[in-house]
C-alpha cells in the first residue's frame, strides 16, 4: 500500500506515519475528531469545504440540500396562518417583511409591517447589537417574519431563534397567503386584484 492510498495509516506534513491513512498537515483535525500537534512553524488551519456543515452537538459533518435545511428550520417553528398573524399583530407582535424593495413594489405591502430586508435581519433583532431596532428590548419579542411565499421566512425565523429569540416564527404562505386571505395590502398588483 502506498502513502497516497487510504488505509489505517496517516502521514503528517513532516512525512511521519500515524493512524488513519490520509496525508495531513500538522495541526489538522482527524476524522475521529482528534487534533494532530501543530509544529513550531506550522499554524493549525481549519479546512474549508464548500457545502459542508457540522450537525449541532455531534461534530459530524455532511452536506444538506435546501429542502433539508427548510425542513429542519420549520421543525423548530410554530408557523402562523394569515388570520392568526393578524390577531397576533393586533396584540403587539411585530410583522417583519423581509422581501426586497423591488418585490414589494410589484406585489404590494402589508400596512404597518416593518420593512427589514433579509441581509440585515439578525443585526436589527439581536438585542445586543448596536444596530438593533428600538422595538427589540430583549429576546422575548414576538416576531413574525414574512416573505413572498413562506420559504425564505422560515429560514430567517430559524436564524432569529438561533440568536435566542424563541418567539420568532414566520407567516405560512407569506405575503401571497396574506393577500389571498383578503387582509389589508397597499400598492403593487396584489392590492388591485379582486
Amino acid at each position: 500500500m502506498t502513502g497516497t492510498e487510504t488505509s489505517a495509516e496517516t502521514r503528517t506534513a513532516a512525512g511521519a506515519q500515524t493512524a488513519g491513512g490520509a496525508q495531513m498537515a500538522a495541526g489538522a483535525q482527524t476524522a475521529a475528531g482528534t487534533q494532530t500537534p501543530a509544529g513550531p512553524q506550522t499554524a493549525a488551519r481549519p479546512r474549508a469545504s464548500a457545502g459542508m456543515w457540522t450537525a449541532p452537538g455531534t461534530g459530524r459533518t455532511g452536506r444538506r440540500t435546501i429542502d433539508q435545511m427548510l425542513a429542519e428550520a420549520r421543525s423548530r417553528l410554530r408557523r402562523v396562518d394569515p388570520r392568526q398573524a393578524a390577531a397576533e399583530i393586533e396584540a403587539g407582535a411585530l410583522l417583519v417583511d423581509i422581501r426586497p424593495q423591488s418585490q414589494r413594489a410589484v406585489e404590494g405591502e402589508v400596512p404597518g409591517a416593518l420593512l427589514i430586508e433579509r441581509n440585515v435581519l439578525e443585526w436589527r433583532f439581536d438585542p445586543a447589537s448596536a444596530s438593533k431596532l428600538p422595538q427589540v428590548r430583549d429576546h422575548d419579542v414576538r416576531v413574525i417574519i414574512m416573505c413572498s411565499e413562506g420559504y425564505t421566512s422560515s429560514l430567517a425565523a430559524a436564524a432569529l431563534q438561533d440568536l435566542g429569540l424563541a418567539n420568532a416564527t414566520d407567516l405560512d404562505g407569506g405575503f401571497h397567503a396574506w393577500a389571498a386571505a383578503g387582509l389589508p395590502v397597499t400598492g403593487g398588483c396584489a392590492a388591485r386584484t379582486p
